[in-house]
């Protein structure tokens, strides 16, 4: 049965996407089987993968509405193993026609349900938002990664997030758990960068990820050519970065 880990901040600009296309396909390259499922209505994770949000005729939308079945609006993407459920800018609509619903946090815990022994991860990539659609997929997941910007503001808005967090435990999901914070556009020539890094790690101890994604401009480049970083340019050192952090995710599975 998959694990299903949620990527979520909603301070926007801080890796989320990247590290969902990313880390979903360095699990694949380590033969994993793994789902990503495009919960922000921008689609940047469906265009980053090579998929035009444009084309579909279906998405996680009607998944969600419980107007599709899940199975049959995933796509597969050109890395083996990773198959990806994607969405449009009408999945914005969701959050309105669901706010009358009984049961509303539940409705894409219900539609990944009957697909999670197809895969090993299921990866969620959530809007920069704490809105009703980023409530579903925390109450659908087992844990959630927070990417965290090394910048002087890194840590504004994570006591809001980790607040959230705290509310789904104790109403919606009590299972969930905090996979850990990735620190994310690392520079290690600027003493700030270090000193951010410093900070979290004295403050948040081992939630905090031993991998550390670096800037890069591989990495930054990759999505325009609908590729992920592992697609693009497997030597670089952004897609060095994401296999230690899928390795390390592993092995954390691994102790638990």
């Amino acid at each position: 049965m998959a694990k299903i880990i949620s990527i979520a901040n909603q301070k926007g600009g801080v890796g989320k996407t990247t590290t969902a296309v990313n880390l979903s396909a360095s699990l694949a390259v380590l033969e994993k089987r793994v789902l990503l499922v495009d919960c922000d209505p921008q689609a940047n994770a469906t265009s980053g993968l090579g998929v035009a949000p444009d084309a579909l005729q279906k998405s996680v939308y009607e998944c969600i509405l419980g107007q599709a079945a899940a199975r049959d609006v995933i796509v597969a993407t050109d890395t083996p193993h990773l198959d990806l459920l994607p969405t449009r800018i009408d999945l914005v609509g969701a959050e309105v026609e669901l706010i009358e619903e009984k049961g509303r946090e539940q409705f894409l815990a219900r539609a990944l349900a009957p697909i999670k022994d197809d895969y090993d991860f299921i990866i969620i990539d959530c809007s920069p938002s704490l809105g009703l659609i980023t409530i579903n997929a925390l109450t659908a997941s087992d844990s959630v990664i927070i990417p965290i910007q090394s910048e002087y503001f890194a840590l504004e808005g994570l006591g809001k997030l980790l607040n959230t967090v705290r509310i789904v435990q104790t109403r919606l999901n009590p299972t969930l758990a905090i996979e850990g914070l990735l620190i994310t556009m690392y520079d290690n020539r600027l003493r700030l960068a270090r000193q951010v890094v410093q900070d979290v790690r004295d403050h948040f101890k081992q939630m905090v990820f031993n991998t550390l994604i670096y800037r890069n401009t591989k990495l930054a480049e990759a999505p325009s050519y609908g590729k992920s970083i592992i697609m693009h340019d497997a030597s670089s050192s952004g897609a060095v970065n994401y296999l230690n952090l899928a390795q390390e995710i592993l092995e954390r599975q691994s102790r638990r």
